[in-house]
């Protein structure tokens, strides 16, 4: 097995805009000249590049054994948990451990994380070996300012029994339309305002933010330690998905505050990618190449 890992994330809220060539040249060159210096010699730490295998899911239909063991020969040390595939907790954690991979989180839907499942579901991630609890989205009829208090309420609940369990804190995994302004707020920023620190952090998606207008660099900065992991998910030219560090995001620079972020897991992501196996190996070479 493979074993080396390290890297994160970039930003280009404007770099994927039509016409900016200019920019995309200049933050281009920045970069160049950060490699260059010998002072840029930050590194994701050994153990922080994982995949979230939602990336993963058509070659874990039919061999999920197989594709976790290539995972962990490129080089991958952590996984996000993403589906079942008929198997439960016990069993996943028997192949990880059989692989060499480790689980770090398990995405579980709003309504169970809410409601009455929140306590299996804290057992689960136990199991699993995991550290956290993750709401992957909301649904959509509460994409209003009070359907956010109402989850920002809800979230904060569940956080406080999943620490209680000696779980880290339940976080919340972003799409573009988090980020809107809506009724005059931004939802995304109820979520942060209204939620306890210690119970509910966050799972940033580097290319939902940057879609949605948001700044990571200044999210880490701003508020602190609660964005424990990431989705590392480039973004190609035309806004589309991209395999890391074939697109127009900017990790060198988005990555230079994550330590202020509390980041300790970039998990890769790739919603639609043509060839798995191909955009897990690309995006793991950039990630473990990358200097920052």
């Amino acid at each position: 097995m493979n074993g080396t890992r390290r890297a994160f994330l970039g930003t280009a809220a404007g770099l994927a805009a039509v016409g900016l060539a200019s920019t995309a040249t200049t933050a281009h060159a920045a970069e160049s000249g950060r490699h260059h210096d010998p002072r840029c010699r930050r590194r994701i730490p050994r153990g922080g590049i994982g995949m979230h295998l939602y990336t993963m899911r058509s070659v874990l239909e039919t061999d999920f054994e197989g594709t976790l063991e290539r995972l962990a020969d490129i080089g991958y040390a952590t996984v996000g948990v993403s589906g079942r595939y008929g198997r439960n907790a016990t069993q996943i954690r028997q192949v990880l451990d059989d692989v060499g991979l480790k689980a770090v989180l398990e995405h579980v839907g709003y309504t169970t994380v809410a409601g009455a499942g929140l306590q299996q579901a804290i057992t689960d991630v136990h199991t699993l070996g995991g550290k956290w609890v993750v709401v992957p989205s909301l649904p959509s009829a509460m994409h209003t300012p009070a359907g956010y208090r109402e989850a920002a309420a809800a979230m904060n609940r569940a956080g406080k029994a999943a620490r209680e369990s000696g779980l880290g804190p339940v976080l919340f995994h972003n799409h573009d339309a988090d980020h809107r302004v809506v009724e005059g707020e931004v939802l995304y920023d109820i979520l942060l305002n209204e939620t306890d620190p210690e119970y509910v952090g966050f799972e940033l998606d580097v290319y939902w933010a940057a879609k949605g207008g948001a700044d990571p660099r200044r999210l880490f900065v701003d508020e602190g330690p609660r964005f424990p992991a990431l989705h590392v998910k480039d973004m190609a030219a035309n806004g589309d998905f991209a395999d890391v560090g074939s697109g127009v995001l900017d990790f060198a620079e988005m990555f230079e505050t994550a330590h202020r972020g509390g980041v300790r897991q970039w998990l890769v992501e790739h919603d639609s990618p043509k060839d798995p196996f191909a955009t897990a190996l690309n995006s793991y070479r950039h990630l473990s190449r990358l200097r920052y």
